[in-house]
């Protein structure tokens, strides 16, 4: 896994954006790495968001982990899980059995949601730096 893609060509992009001084984040880090050996259709990046704060610009971490999931350009998720890789794995076979169009008008569907399409599109960052 490579810690951050320049440009993820998966559908789908799952990041996990931790510190490295987070005892949870160390902990979650060798889950997180197994559920990508278990979707290697999707790509994972493991995103230290003190050692790459100028790829993830103004992102807003509020506490460890945080997870985002994209499916092309669409963001699913943005926020902070319990350190449970179950729940993550049901998060990603969920957005898995969607549609692309599922996924975009799902993305869309509320306020919040859509805040994350203009401030939380790190595949978008990524590009730009």
């Amino acid at each position: 896994m490579t810690p951050v893609p320049v440009d993820p060509g998966e559908e789908f992009f799952v990041a996990c954006l931790c510190a490295q001084w987070c005892g949870t984040c160390r902990d979650y880090r060798t889950g997180f790495e197994a559920l990508a050996a278990q979707f290697p259709k999707m790509g994972f990046a493991w995103v230290d968001i003190e050692d790459h704060a100028d790829l993830i610009g103004d992102i807003d971490v509020e506490n460890f982990p945080t997870i985002l999931i994209q499916r092309q350009e669409s963001v699913l998720f943005f926020g902070t899980v319990l350190p449970d890789h179950a729940l993550l794995k049901r998060l990603l076979e969920t957005y898995a059995a969607q549609t692309p169009d599922e996924s975009e008008r799902y993305a869309l569907a509320t306020p919040e949601r859509r805040e994350w399409q203009r401030d939380a599109n790190l595949r978008a960052l990524l590009r730009a730096n």
